[in-house]
């Protein structure tokens, strides 16, 4: 036995075949390459293990059985971060053209079987799969009848993950809260959203020009607490940026994990938000007790994220296509013009 950064590996050679691991098999699997994908982009097994739905220890034996079978450590483990040796680095880029030649041959496999159901494999953001998706599927049900769908609600990091795990085939998310590159994905742009100032119904802003002045106290208090959404850092940016220079002052009284729960606290009066006009909708219906205002902030840009081959292969084609033209023809909530106190205020923007 020879030992490489702590990894104690087997001599090769014709008389030293690749022992078996613990499914009975020897060799490359399917299995172990997921497995070694999945860890690889999440660069922990906590993250890996949550893409598959597999026990951490699992994950450890095979990568481990894997790193036998190569004759060399794939990962360099660096406290809690996993990061890829050269043999790691030249097998994930091996790998993933297998991965994706095999989701191919499913797909195919799928449309082969005539008259079985189908499933669409899905994840996004809680605003559009709400309001969007719903309308998108009636659209295609008379044309495929057959198919149903798994759809996972979650936020941008995990919709990626899952994507990357090949838990789904299909993510649905803003465009804004992701990297530009998102290692590999097709982006298809369905719509843009626009961004609103969501208060309590009770607080009226028409006609307001200088808040000090023209509201009550208690209503000033509402206006100055801010109730934030935050999901990163630029964006967090972006939106302090904002109230600061329209309303100077604002105190980030609260910051929340979905818009749903920052509109919840907004209709219970402590405070405002700032938020996309489709998080403040339920169907073709504006959430009650809200009271929204047009802001100058750039709108959530809503793109779907699947692997290249999905967007021509069918249903994927199909329910894309059904998203596009819903998300056109969606009508935003009535929305109030900007106060005067807000209407000459620009955004700044992070870059």
């Amino acid at each position: 036995m020879t030992e490489r950064d702590g990894h104690k590996l087997p001599p090769r050679g014709p008389d030293k075949p690749p022992r078996a691991g613990l499914d009975g098999t020897a060799g490359l699997t399917l299995r172990r390459l997921r497995i070694f994908s999945a860890v690889a982009r999440s660069h922990t097994l906590t993250g890996a293990s949550k893409q598959l739905g597999l026990a951490q220890p699992t994950l450890s034996q095979q990568i481990s059985n894997l790193e036998e079978v190569v004759g060399a450590p794939l990962f360099d483990r660096r406290s809690n971060r996993l990061t890829l040796t050269e043999a790691g680095t030249h097998l994930l880029r091996h790998v993933e053209p297998v991965l994706s030649t095999m989701q191919r041959l499913e797909e195919g496999l799928w449309q082969l079987a005539e008259g079985k159901r189908q499933t669409i494999h899905l994840a996004g953001i809680n605003s559009v799969l709400r309001v969007i998706l719903p309308k998108s599927m009636h659209l295609i049900h008379d044309a495929y009848p057959n198919i149903d769908y798994d759809i996972h609600e979650s936020g941008p990091a995990e919709v990626l993950e899952m994507l990357y795990g090949r838990r789904v085939n299909l993510g649905l998310l803003s465009a804004n809260s992701i990297a530009p590159a998102s290692a590999g994905f097709l982006h298809v742009p369905l719509f843009d959203d626009p961004y609103v100032l969501a208060v309590p119904e009770r607080l009226n802003l028409d006609g307001v020009t200088h808040p000090a002045v023209d509201l009550r106290r208690e209503d000033r208090n509402i206006l100055m607490r801010s109730i934030q959404f935050v999901f990163g850092t630029p964006h967090a940016h972006r939106v302090q940026a904002w109230y600061d220079e329209a309303i100077p002052g604002n105190w980030p009284f609260t910051q929340a994990r979905s818009f749903e729960v920052a509109l919840g606290m907004v209709r219970s009066g402590l405070g405002v938000c700032l938020a996309p006009a489709l998080s403040s909708v339920v169907g073709d219906k504006p959430i009650p007790g809200l009271r929204l205002y047009r802001v100058n902030f750039p709108p959530r840009q809503i793109v779907a994220l699947l692997p290249s081959q999905y967007a021509r292969q069918e249903p994927y084609a199909a329910l894309l296509e059904a998203l596009q033209e819903v998300g056109r023809l969606h009508a935003p909530p009535t929305v109030n013009e900007t106060p005067p106190f807000l209407r000459d205020k620009e955004a700044v923007l992070a870059t």
